[in-house]
């Protein structure tokens, strides 16, 4: 497409993209699957009758919609047979973004595990409503409902959210300092290291998508999330270090085994303790640490 920078249609499209595949990523939690929506509306905005078109940035958004709304309803199917648990693809991202705690919080992978709760139309309809304030008649056109279905769509979806998602949201200095504490544990195998930063009920959710070796179910609980570390750490005889990174917007390491990457840990913080981990080594998952993705909600 750079090679018609000057075609309106395309100056159009490159102006929202960041905007439309930070939609298509929320929806999917797939950062593969969002650049194949984007084709997709792309091919679609570029057939379309664009003078018949008031609104850019909504019509892009309605199609780009759509699209995700296709494609979740096909990748949700293909999840229920993945290999042990199941995470988001993660997106390595600019520090400033973990500045923006509405961005941060909506991209984190805590949040992003509890969208899949959703339906298809109920995850369509918050993440347009609550992340990117699309007016109810706008959703209702994306996602072919009429606006009072959208309103009712909405009121159910905030409250199954809101009795997920995480409480007391920590500032990023509170996360980093927490991750921090929890990397000198990792990378000398002290366990009442992690004992003194894990929360008593802290969930540890690792995904190796059947192609590294992962725990088959979520670990619970700080003891036994700390002595599975250690326990895996010690029996493996490896040299374990980390690089602090933003991930979603979020503090998170990059994980390195005797020098080779093994993975991504992002993490959810309330008060002081960490309350979830969440190790993504599935390899097909870490095509988009390596540079950072440019996100927005706007």
């Amino acid at each position: 497409m750079s090679e018609h920078a000057a075609d309106p249609a395309t100056e159009a499209f490159l102006a929202h993209r960041s905007l439309l595949f930070t939609v298509a990523y929320e929806m999917l939690g797939s950062a593969a699957d969002a650049e194949d929506v984007l084709q997709e509306t792309w091919l679609r905005w570029a057939e379309a009758d664009r003078e018949q078109v008031r609104d850019q940035r909504a019509y892009l958004v309605r199609i780009t919609t759509r699209q995700s709304l296709n494609r979740l309803r096909t990748v949700k199917r293909r999840r229920e047979a993945y290999v042990g648990p199941w995470l988001p693809e993660p997106l390595l991202t600019a520090p400033d973004v973990a500045e923006d705690v509405e961005l941060a919080e909506n991209l984190s992978m805590a949040l992003m595990l509890v969208l899949e709760t959703l339906s298809p139309t109920e995850r369509a309809v918050f993440v347009l409503r609550e992340a990117f304030g699309v007016g109810y008649d706008e959703i209702a056109a994306a996602v072919d409902k009429s606006p009072a279905a959208v309103h009712q769509i909405a009121h159910r979806a905030r409250k199954h959210v809101d009795a997920r998602r995480p409480r007391n949201v920590v500032s990023p200095s509170a996360a980093r300092a927490a991750l921090d504490s929890f990397r000198r544990a990792l990378e000398t195998g002290d366990l009442q290291g992690f004992l003194d930063v894990l929360a008593p009920d802290v969930v540890l959710v690792s995904d190796g998508g059947g192609i590294k070796r992962a725990a088959p179910r979520p670990t619970v609980g700080a003891d036994k999330v700390a002595r599975f570390i250690v326990g895996g750490v010690g029996r493996a005889g490896v040299t374990v270090t980390c690089d602090p990174t933003v991930v979603n917007g979020n503090p998170g390491l990059l994980v390195r085994v005797n020098g080779e990457l093994d993975g991504v840990i992002a993490i959810r913080v309330e008060d002081t303790r960490i309350t979830g981990l969440y190790y993504v080594r599935n390899p097909e998952k870490l095509t988009h640490i390596t540079s950072e993705t440019p996100l927005t909600l706007r």
